[in-house]
């Protein structure tokens, strides 16, 4: 069941001059990879074949992504009116996929899958919320507040199915930080930096993973704040089964906020050789293995 309608939104309250360049450039990105949680459905439903409830839920979850695909596509033509969301995801749907065929889960068991889900929800809550902050065009702002809500609703719905699984598999807290750090790192794979490359690139010009995933990650990392990696690493040492708030917790997510901006100046060096970190964030301003064909 939705708990919002793209068409509820105050669509006439959009300020073209409030738009920020970079910040479209991740919505185009963003809204092709949301728009694509049906595939992430089925492949659930195949993992979680016998378990009529989750099914139900996995369903329900995609239609919820598919709407924030669609939310944010219409906002990123109206910032950008020559920019074509259909075809843009078109073109993604045509050259990304992910197995669908399968009966069983990439992580070993419906326990790992679920933890790995949790991973992406924790994702993309701390994302929207960032760009949420970030933005000052308000359509925007109110699209990324509705995500990063559904997004956390996401996480606690998945948290508690892993819970009800993880009665039955008994995976050990470590086997779990395992899978948690694992699916964490997954998010410079191909996913997001195909749905950069397939958004703002000429169509015709070719893949390379590397420019990609340094134009997503240099702009998305760089609306990152500490209170943003605080909610974010409660929510994984929570999924671990750690304790999910205190001096570990606080002082992982100082170390976490760190390695980001490290990692986003080494981004930063690759689409702007030679030239000094962009600072963002002014006052204006999660699977299984992925198949890429070439376009």
């Amino acid at each position: 069941m939705k708990h919002w309608r793209v068409d509820d939104l105050a669509w006439d309250r959009f300020d073209p001059s409030l738009v920020d360049p970079d910040v479209l450039l991740l919505v185009k990105a963003a809204s092709v990879v949301e728009r694509n949680g049906t595939d992430y459905a089925v492949y659930l439903n195949n993992v979680f074949t016998d378990d009529v409830a989750f099914q139900a839920a996995s369903d329900n979850w995609a239609i919820e992504e598919v709407q924030h695909g669609d939310a944010l596509g219409r906002w990123a033509m109206l910032a950008d009116p020559s920019w074509d969301y259909p075809a843009a995801f078109a073109r993604y749907r045509a050259s990304y996929h992910i197995p669908l065929d399968v009966d069983a889960s990439v992580r070993g068991s419906r326990t790992g899958e679920l933890i790995a889900r949790c991973m992406v929800e924790t994702g993309t809550s701390s994302f929207y919320t960032a760009l949420a902050d970030a933005t000052a065009e308000p359509v925007l702002k109110a699209i990324c507040k509705q995500i990063a809500a559904d997004e956390y609703r996401h996480f606690k719905l998945f948290y508690d199915h892993m819970h009800r699984y993880l009665k039955r598999e008994r995976i050990g807290v470590w086997q779990r930080t395992r899978i948690a750090l694992g699916r964490v790192t997954e998010t410079e794979d191909d996913e997001l930096a195909f749905a950069y490359h397939t958004t703002n690139e000429p169509v015709g010009m070719a893949y390379d993973h590397e420019r990609c995933i340094a134009a997503y990650m240099a702009r998305a990392m760089g609306f990152y704040r500490q209170g943003h990696l605080d909610r974010a690493v409660a929510m994984i040492f929570k999924t671990i089964g750690f304790r999910p708030h205190g001096r570990v917790c606080r002082g992982a997510a100082r170390v976490a906020f760190g390695l980001m901006q490290r990692r986003r100046r080494k981004f930063e060096t690759v689409i702007r050789p030679g030239r000094p970190p962009r600072r963002y964030g002014s006052a204006r301003r999660g699977a299984p293995q992925r198949q890429v064909a070439a376009e």
